[in-house]
Formats: C-alpha cells, sequence, structure tokens
C-alpha cells in the first residue's frame, strides 16, 4: 500500500486553528512545563489566547523566555484575543523536585493561583533493547516519570478543589515502537501513575488526566518528516492517513481543563489518527 498524501484529506488543514470556547477559563493560572517550543510553547499560546495566565518553564532559560515574549508580542496585536492572559517564562529543571516547588511560587507571585499544571516537558530517545544504557534508562524515568511525579506534587499542594493536571502519556505507552524502548516503558509509566494520581488527589477535589498522542508534527517527530520511508509508513498505519498537528493536541487539552470535563478523572485520551487500532 502507498502511503497517503496528506493533500488528499478533504476539509480544512490539520494545522488550521481550531475554534473552541471556554469562557469560565478566562483569568485561570497555568504551569506548562517544556513550553520553549513545539508543543509546550503551543499550549502557552493557545491557553492565553483565551484569557489564561500561563508560567512557561523549560530547562532551557534563555529560549524559553523568548518564547514568552514572543507569545505576548503577538497576543497584543491579535484579533483573536479579547482579553488575552500574560505568559511568564521561567527555568525548571524537571528531575528536581524542589525546582517544581519554586515554579509553583512564581506562579502564586505572579498569579495569585495555581488552577491548571500541564506535564508536558519529556525526552524520545532511540536505542535497541540491547543498546540502552543505563544513563539512557535513567534520563528517560527521571524526566518523563519522575518530572510528572514532581509536578504534580507540587501542583497538588497549592491547588484548590476544581483544579486540573493533565500529564502528557503517548500511544507508545500500549504500543511498541522498535528502538524506543526506554520510551515505550516511560509513558506506559505516566500512563499508570496518571490513574494513581487521579485516586489520591480525587480526596482533594483534583482531577488527573492524560493526553497520549500519536505522530503529532512537532520538533519532537522532525525525523518522521525527514525520512521518507518513516514518512510512508506513519501516513500508511495512521487511519486518517496524515500526521497531527499541536492544534489537535491542544483542543483535547481545552476539553480536559475546562469545567466540561469536571467529572472526568484518571484517563487517557488518544489524539492519533487512530493508529493505535492498527
Amino acid at each position: 500500500m502507498t502511503a497517503h498524501a496528506e493533500a488528499e484529506n478533504p476539509g480544512r488543514t490539520n494545522a488550521e486553528q481550531m475554534l473552541a470556547l471556554y469562557p469560565e477559563m478566562a483569568g485561570k493560572v497555568a504551569v506548562v512545563t517544556g513550553a520553549a517550543q513545539g508543543m509546550g510553547a503551543g499550549f502557552a499560546a493557545g491557553l492565553a489566547t483565551r484569557g489564561v495566565n500561563v508560567v512557561g518553564a523549560d530547562i532551557n532559560e534563555e529560549q524559553m523566555a523568548a518564547t514568552a515574549q514572543e507569545i505576548n508580542d503577538a497576543l497584543a496585536v491579535s484579533s483573536l484575543a479579547d482579553k488575552p492572559g500574560r505568559v511568564v517564562g521561567a527555568r525548571v529543571d524537571v528531575t528536581n523536585a524542589a525546582e517544581h516547588e519554586a515554579l509553583a511560587q512564581i506562579a502564586l507571585k505572579e498569579f495569585g493561583a495555581i488552577d491548571f499544571w500541564i506535564n508536558n516537558a519529556g525526552i524520545f530517545p532511540f536505542a535497541l533493547v540491547d543498546e540502552i544504557s543505563p544513563e539512557q534508562i535513567s534520563a528517560v524515568l527521571d524526566v518523563n516519570v519522575e518530572g510528572v511525579l514532581f509536578g504534580s506534587q507540587a501542583a497538588s499542594r497549592h491547588m484548590q478543589a476544581g483544579g486540573a493536571i493533565v500529564n502528557m502519556s503517548s500511544v507508545s505507552a500500549t504500543r511498541i515502537r522498535r528502538g524506543r524502548g526506554a520510551y515505550c516503558t516511560s509513558k506506559a509509566a505516566v500512563a499508570h501513575l496518571t490513574e494513581s494520581l487521579a485516586v489520591e488527589l480525587g480526596d482533594k477535589g483534583i482531577r488527573v488526566n492524560a493526553i497520549a498522542p500519536g505522530y503529532i508534527d512537532t520538533e519532537m517527530t522532525r525525523w518522521v518528516r525527514e525520512d521518507p520511508a518513516a514518512l510512508a509508513h506513519a501516513l500508511d498505519v495512521v487511519p486518517l492517513h496524515r500526521l497531527g498537528s499541536p492544534e489537535e493536541v491542544f483542543g483535547p487539552l481545552l476539553f480536559l481543563l475546562s469545567d466540561s470535563a469536571r467529572y472526568v478523572t484518571g484517563n487517557s485520551i488518544a489524539v492519533d489518527g487512530g493508529s493505535r487500532h492498527v
């Protein structure tokens, strides 16, 4: 079967702005990790467009500051943002629990509350199973799993009932990708940790869910675009026969943070064009 051309997909393009109005979110405060670029930067911008004040954090402090400034400048002239939120950049090493608490304190100092916390930071290493080094498995578990736990702990210490945490899992939590054994293991752990957090933090009225993206066109998956064979495979195994866009992940994120999902917790929503079924 030949790869399906994305241009054959009818309707609007997958990168087109998707309008979703949740007026109750205006004035809320969100923390987004891994927000200097890619999906995290898109989350920060999309939330701020809807009036949410955002602390965007990344280990690359300089790039995070530049991204925050770029988003704020764009919002100042945007016709989509009636009363936009503000984005503040900060540094965080998500493997360090104390730095998550410091990040929470920045949000409280700048905006006075924490309503949403998005554990987005992650790494995507490659190595065949017999080549996974102790350093690689430690790094991926530290960032992808401990980062989620430490972020959720910091969030839960300061959130009021009604707060929401969203973790980034992956369809790789349930599907095997050759050469991504460490990554798949970490995302399976995130999916299960999300359920554990939802059960325990439900006592505080805090909801915890995860999003499990598939092939999304970001910096992390640039290798798919740059490898014709990989792109052909991706378009073939995704039932919708195209890559997803960050905007199409942002839609489910908005839902999970909104009052529309106030009775939804402990779930992982796949945003993968159906690839988990193939």
